[in-house]
């Protein structure tokens, strides 16, 4: 695995983190159990690479002033507007270690769903595992092809690998599957109706 270069970033000014993002430059922090916070700064086409090889929440490994660590992708905060990076954390991970992390959820079928005139709500964009880092998946696909209007898709219906635990309630809804009902006299409006 191709190691991403990462600089340490001593905190000078209350803007530098803005101007290293003029730079083309994404600041970040690393924490972990014997690790102090540490505040670093990567190349943000570098760091896009990477993420869109391994997924928002896998595994990297890194170099950082010559030492080499294998970190978890905790959290990525974008810009509102145009989706760009603006922070990033990094957790570090030790030997075999289990971490808990989100997967996110890739939606199949969808287009079934509409061809039908129903609609599919999503619930939830990811599910909340624990494993250790090189079982983390890069997402999980979730096909909702077969559902008809008011089915619903739980995180119980998601098949994982036996050595994947699954943190959030089974019964956690991850979609539904509603009808646009026609015009309706008697109500004298237009309705959406959930037959859950």
């Amino acid at each position: 695995m191709e190691k991403l270069e990462v600089k340490k970033r001593e905190k000078k000014a209350h803007h530098s983190a803005r101007r290293d993002r003029r730079e083309g430059k994404v600041p970040g922090i690393m924490y972990g159990k014997n690790l102090k916070n540490l505040m670093f700064e990567v190349g943000e086409l570098e760091l896009n690479s990477q993420i869109s090889r391994i997924g928002e929440h896998g595994v990297l490994d890194i170099t950082i002033n010559g030492d080499d660590h294998n970190v978890l992708i905790k959290e990525i905060q974008r810009e509102p507007v145009n989706q760009k990076i603006i922070h990033i954390d990094f957790e570090e991970l030790y030997e075999n270690s289990r971490v808990i992390t989100e997967v996110p959820i890739k939606f199949l079928g969808e287009n079934t769903i509409g061809k039908n005139g129903d609609v599919l709500q999503k619930e939830r964009t990811s599910i909340k595992v624990q494993c250790t880092a090189v079982k983390i998946p890069k997402s999980v696909e979730v096909d909702v092809s077969n559902l008809n209007a008011g089915d619903s898709y739980r995180v119980a219906d998601v098949e994982f690998a036996k050595e994947i635990s699954i943190i959030d309630s089974l019964s956690l809804v991850i979609a539904t599957v509603t009808k646009v009902k026609k015009y309706n006299e008697d109500m004298g409006e237009t309705e959406i109706e959930n037959e859950l």
